[in-house]
């Protein structure tokens, strides 16, 4: 992206994140603006998310997602996961369709938009990760259950490692090769590790985890943008080659988890508030494990864009989506 573009783009971005802490109207899109500045910065100026100094900043991204997951888990209590046991019908619903729509979507739409091999394969190992940690925050925004949010989350996360790498074999083994073992060996460490070091931190270090919940999560949002950045500047010529198709097939495969996350609970009798929290429990995805598994299991920068474009765009929609619900009235409904 040449400069005299870029960098209006990014001012205009950063500028539009502060206002949202400030624009009632704008309240909830100071992430997403956050991340659309620095994948702008990323394609303005992309040596800088490369390899600044000669220091190669993809070795950075596991770190960070691992940051992002020890913040999650420091927010879990053990009531959460006894909400699991009081409330199982919603969670068995959600695990259902996280793992059957968004695999499943990623696959029909990476066929149906004609991606390349490699992107493709990125398009289903977002769709085969849980839901992103931001559904939490927009299930807030929505009106929607948080506490049931919270613990969809954590109950997706946790069934990761097991359904993950078999979800990519089944789906994208004709597209890359996906190796079971190392790729549930990469989120055990990635993800599970850091989430049950911050529930540990939770349960025995509650002042330590109340002082630390309410710095970390600007960082931790912060740490997403950086992931985003990387990615988009480690793979930016390819990007701005297939950008509008794949962000095109991510668009309908982010749509197609909110619109079926929502019909599927309304079908099965969860009510209004229930349905909007199923809804962007399905419809985002953790792209930042999406990431970490693209570089480090898969060794492809081509399967990291999809998490690039599937992120900012979940982020837009997302926020958008919970703006709406939390302005509109909510029946009491059954």
């Amino acid at each position: 992206m040449a400069t005299s573009v870029g960098i209006p783009l990014i001012a205009l971005f950063a500028a539009l994140a502060v206002a949202a802490w400030r624009v009632r109207w704008l309240e909830g899109l100071g992430f997403t603006f956050v991340v659309l500045a620095f994948g702008s910065a990323a394609l303005t100026f992309p040596q800088v998310f490369i390899a600044p100094g000669g220091f190669e900043m993809k070795q950075v991204i596991s770190p960070l997602v691992q940051f992002i997951l020890l913040c999650m888990g420091m927010t879990l209590t053990l009531a959460d996961f006894t909400r699991v046991l009081s409330a199982p019908r919603a969670i068995v619903i959600v695990a259902v369709l996280q793992y059957s729509i968004m695999p499943l979507g990623g696959f029909v739409f990476a066929r149906l938009f004609g991606l390349e091999q490699e992107v493709a394969a990125g398009l289903i190992l977002i769709g085969s990760c849980p839901g992103g940690v931001s559904s939490n925050v927009m299930t807030y925004l929505a009106k929607g259950n948080v506490p049931l949010s919270v613990s969809m989350t954590a109950v997706s996360t946790l069934l990761s490692p097991f359904v993950t790498p078999f979800a990519m074999q089944w789906l994208a083994g004709a597209y890359v090769p996906v190796e079971v073992g190392p790729m549930m060996l990469s989120i055990l460490k990635m993800i599970i590790a850091p989430l049950a070091i911050g529930f540990a931190i939770r349960r025995f270090l509650p002042l330590l985890a109340d002082r630390l919940v309410r710095l970390l999560p600007p960082l931790a949002m912060l740490s997403i943008a950086v992931i985003v950045a990387i990615t988009v500047a480690m793979s930016r010529d390819d990007l701005l080659k297939v950008g509008f198709v794949l962000l095109s097939a991510s668009a309908c495969h982010n749509a197609t988890g909110y619109a079926l996350g929502y019909g599927a609970a309304r079908l099965l009798g969860l009510d209004t508030r229930d349905s909007r929290t199923m809804a962007l429990e399905v419809g985002l995805q953790n792209g930042g494990m999406a990431t970490g598994l693209a570089f480090n299991v898969l060794h492809s920068p081509a399967a990291a864009l999809a998490a690039a474009t599937f992120g900012p765009w979940s982020a837009i929609t997302s926020s958008a989506l919970a703006s709406w619900w939390g302005r509109r009235f909510i029946p009491h409904d059954t």
